[in-house]
């Protein structure tokens, strides 16, 4: 079964169109990281699919065959979606306040809330942060944070916008070991934005490549990265592409 079946997307800001795209089927319970030059509309997708931005034309159906759009049931469909951008809104409280804030949204009972943000902290390895100020926390520990915040939910998709950017290697390797540990432990679909040719070989399942808003490829890690189809894609990971 299908996750998202994407049908003439399109989205235009002061009238450059940033997503054209015809047709895009994406399976459940795969890793999908959406790669592409500046500008090629990546994180444009990712928010609505979030339901974050509308489009100006075109159908996407979710998992069960609803359409995913603002407006009606939108609601119902957003919450079992979660998204981390690159570079997480904590709130002046606590790392525990933090992440159950939206199961506190959600009215939750209060020992079913404490009981799943024990988890979701300990699941990230931030259990001794539990009570510490999470503005006070440095860069790869407020994007595990935000990782929990969004697990704490648990999401059937996590839309990643660009997680490890700017972070050191090692975080870079714990926030992707949480990711890939929570994707094979619960079927997590996970979308991930990256501009890291090596993030998307050790990550994805999938790889999707965009440029100028269009879907140059669609496939298997492994042959886009061994045996891209086209010429577009072997400029692209061969440097040679001007952008």
């Amino acid at each position: 079964m299908n996750l998202f079946e994407i049908t003439h997307l399109t989205k235009v800001y002061r009238d450059r169109t940033v997503l054209s795209i015809d047709k895009l089927y994406l399976e459940r319970e795969r890793i999908y990281a959406v790669l592409g030059p500046n500008g090629a509309g990546k994180s444009t997708l990712l928010r609505i699919l979030n339901l974050l931005v509308e489009p100006d034309s075109g159908d996407i159906k979710f998992v069960d065959g609803q359409l995913l759009k603002q407006g009606h049931k939108s609601y119902d469909m957003a919450r079992r979606m979660c998204m981390v951008f690159q570079r997480p809104l904590m709130f002046s409280t606590s790392v525990y306040n933090n992440v159950a804030y939206g199961l506190r949204l959600r009215k939750l009972p209060h020992r079913e809330i404490e009981r799943r943000v024990s988890e979701a902290i300990d699941f990230v390895g931030m259990q001794d942060f539990i009570n510490y100020p999470a503005t006070k926390l440095s860069g790869g520990e407020m994007q595990r944070v935000a990782l929990a915040r969004a697990l704490v939910l648990r999401p059937e998709v996590l839309l990643l916008d660009e997680p490890t950017a700017n972070l050191d290697p090692h975080s870079v390797q714990v926030i992707e070991e949480i990711v890939r540990k929570h994707h094979q432990q619960f079927g997590t679909s996970v979308i991930m934005v990256t501009h890291n040719l090596f993030q998307a070989k050790r990550m994805a399942d999938e790889v999707i490549l965009l440029v100028g808003g269009e879907v140059v490829e669609k496939s298997n890690a492994e042959d886009f990265f061994n045996n891209p189809s086209n010429e577009r894609s072997k400029a692209f990971l061969d440097g040679t592409m001007v952008y």
